[in-house]
């Protein structure tokens, strides 16, 4: 078993503007473990990896990334004797890169993949096919780096489950750790955001528009609410932005107000507005492997949920969770009844406090110490 007073090195390019990495750090810290960060900050202004469009914002970003690790292979080969170097998120290559100085230092190297470049290019984005070079190439990329590494760590255990499975693992070489949340940045509203039954019910949904999140089934789903007094807030953009302007464009729907982009910041605001937050409702094998950053937060405000039924979803909560709804995945007819019931009497939905025993399990301490039971 690892002991708590270990020394653990977290190593890499990894993005420290993705809360997962946020998390994990403060998570370890907060169970008196000795962390050395061995960093370069790569990702910096580059919010969205997709937004990566152009030549030379291509290229730039590359020579960046490249001419990091000679500077952190030589940064890591001076560091103290430790037991554990972690790679985090994003961490494809450098898991590959940190190989065989890890095995010369005779640290165990844990990788948090936390998600599948190849399940979310080629199965849920489907940008490409399995058989294409692109696809083949991210499969092997992968398998190499779950075998350079001595323990694989995703989100859930379905998530872990899968990558056993996809990528032939020994049984028990991943584990799993939630995502958690950054509590004071998502604090509860002092009081319930429907206060006035008169006005519309207000549903929010924030994150990138791609196939996982299931945002066409969103605006599905308020095109059969056109009767009800409901407004929708949709919050983000991305690859699917194109199609849901033409639904929008082909049937307008006052009822829905889109904007691009919020600063991680000011979501908190957005979430204390709302009467009702949505979850995701894509119907690809990995949004049923997965529990995204919303869902955390939406938690740590205590504001109702709506989101998909998952295996993955049931590790953390179900349906008999005051304040939680789970509905079929896809299906924009499940996501407006269930809508529709609580406008009828939104004056009875659930106020704060809400999720006391889960907002335990979710915050930073506890995410470090399952992080510290998933190295083992």
């Amino acid at each position: 078993m690892v002991q708590l007073n270990m020394h653990i090195v977290f190593w890499g390019t990894y993005d420290i503007g993705k809360p997962r990495n946020r998390i994990l750090l403060r998570g370890l810290r907060e169970n008196q473990v000795e962390v050395t960060e061995c960093h370069q900050h790569v990702w910096a202004g580059v919010e969205d990896k997709s937004g990566l469009r152009s030549p030379w914002a291509k290229i730039s970003f590359l020579l960046r990334w490249l001419t990091a690790y000679p500077i952190l292979v030589f940064r890591y080969l001076r560091l103290p004797k430790h037991t554990v170097v972690m790679v985090g998120y994003l961490g494809q290559l450098d898991v590959l890169i940190l190989w065989p100085f890890a095995k010369l230092r005779g640290a165990q190297i844990v990788w948090d993949a936390f998600l599948s470049l190849h399940d979310t290019v080629v199965n849920d984005r489907k940008l490409c096919s399995s058989k294409s070079i692109t696809g083949r190439f991210l499969y092997w990329w992968e398998w190499l780096a779950c075998r350079a590494a001595d323990r694989v760590i995703l989100d859930t255990n379905a998530h872990a489950k899968f990558f056993e499975h996809h990528y032939r693992l020994a049984p028990g070489k991943t584990g799993s750790v939630f995502v958690g949340v950054e509590p004071e940045k998502f604090r509860p509203s002092k009081t319930h955001s429907h206060q006035e039954v008169t006005r519309p019910l207000s549903v929010l949904f924030y994150g990138q528009c791609i196939p996982l999140h299931g945002i066409s089934i969103i605006v599905e789903a308020a095109r059969l609410l056109e009767d009800v007094a409901v407004e929708f807030t949709l919050v983000g953009s991305g690859q699917e932005q194109a199609h849901i302007k033409e639904m929008l464009e082909a049937h307008p729907l006052p009822s829905i107000r889109c904007i691009a982009w919020v600063e991680y910041e000011r979501l908190h605001q957005l979430i204390a507005e709302a009467d009702i937050c949505l979850g995701i409702f894509g119907e690809s094998g990995k949004a049923g492997r997965v529990i995204p950053n919303k869902v955390f937060q939406v938690l740590q405000s205590e504001k109702p949920l709506i989101t998909r039924d998952s295996q993955a979803i049931r590790e953390l909560l179900d349906s008999d969770v005051p304040g939680v709804y789970l509905v079929e995945s896809g299906s924009a007819k499940a996501l407006a009844e269930v809508i529709r019931e609580i406008a009828k009497a939104p004056e009875q939905l659930p106020a704060a406090p809400l999720y006391k025993g889960i907002k335990e399990r979710i915050k930073p301490g506890s995410i470090g110490n399952q992080l510290l039971q998933a190295i083992g």
